[in-house]
C-alpha cells in the first residue's frame, strides 16, 4: 500500500489581499494549514539557534522581556535594520527558512498521517524566497489596490503612507499573478470571497485526484 503525500499548495498575495481569510475558509473546508510566518514568528521566540543568530546579526538589545518574564522582540527594529541592509536580510532568511523549511516537512508528515489530500502552505512571500519549490500549485489572492489599503488600514497596520510604503516594497501584484498556477480574485465581500475559497476548493481537490502522486 503506497502513502500518498497531500497534494501541496502554496498561497501568497500581497498585503492586504486576503490570503488569511482565504487560508483560514480552506482550513474550514478541510486542508491542512501551514502558516510559514507564524511559524517563523514562533522560531524567533523559541528557538535558541535562531534567536543567537538574531543576536548577532541585529545586537543583544532586539530582545526585552515583558511583565511576565517571556521574550520580546522588537520587530520595528529588525525590519528598519534589513529595509536599510539587504545582506542582513539575506543573513536573517538564510537563519530561518532551513528551519521553516523543516517545519513544513512535520506538518507534510502529520498531514499524510490524518489522510488530508490538500496542505496548504501560506506565505506572505513565497516565490521570492524559493518557498515555492517543490509545491504541486501557487495560488495568488488578488484584490484591487485602493481595497487592499483600505483593509490594511483598517487592520491597524499603519498610515495608508506607510502601508503603500509596504505594498511598494513588495513583488507587484502582476508579477505574483504571472507566476500563479490558480487566481482567487478577492472582490471585497466575506460571502463571495467564502464562495470564491470554495469553488478554489474544488479545482484543488481536481487537481490533486489527477495528480495522484506517490513521492
Amino acid at each position: 500500500m503506497m502513502c500518498t503525500d497531500p497534494f501541496l499548495v502554496g498561497i501568497t498575495g500581497g498585503l492586504g489581499s486576503g490570503k488569511s481569510m482565504v487560508c483560514h475558509f480552506l482550513a474550514g473546508m478541510g486542508c491542512a494549514l501551514f502558516e510559514s510566518d507564524r511559524v517563523a514568528k514562533e522560531l524567533q521566540l523559541h528557538d535558541t539557534e535562531v534567536i543567537e543568530g538574531i543576536r548577532g546579526l541585529f545586537g543583544a538589545e532586539v530582545y526585552s522581556l515583558d511583565a511576565f518574564g517571556a521574550l520580546v522582540l522588537d520587530r520595528k527594529k529588525i525590519a528598519s535594520a534589513v529595509f536599510s541592509s539587504s545582506e542582513k536580510l539575506e543573513a536573517l532568511n538564510s537563519l530561518i527558512h532551513p528551519k521553516v523549511s523543516a517545519e513544513f516537512r512535520k506538518a507534510i508528515l502529520s498531514a499524510r498521517k490524518q489522510k488530508k489530500k490538500i496542505l496548504v502552505k501560506e506565505a506572505a512571500i513565497l516565490f521570492e524566497s524559493g518557498g515555492n519549490e517543490g509545491l504541486d500549485a501557487v495560488v495568488v489572492v488578488a484584490a484591487d489596490l485602493e481595497e487592499r489599503i483600505a483593509r490594511a488600514v483598517q487592520k491597524g497596520m499603519g498610515t495608508r503612507e506607510e502601508i503603500m510604503q509596504r505594498i511598494a516594497a513588495q513583488w507587484p501584484q502582476e508579477k505574483l499573478i504571472a507566476k500563479a498556477d490558480y487566481v482567487l480574485f478577492n472582490r471585497g465581500t466575506p460571502d463571495e470571497l467564502k464562495k470564491e475559497s470554495e469553488a478554489l476548493c474544488s479545482t484543488l481537490l481536481a487537481a490533486a485526484q489527477s495528480h495522484g502522486h506517490h513521492h
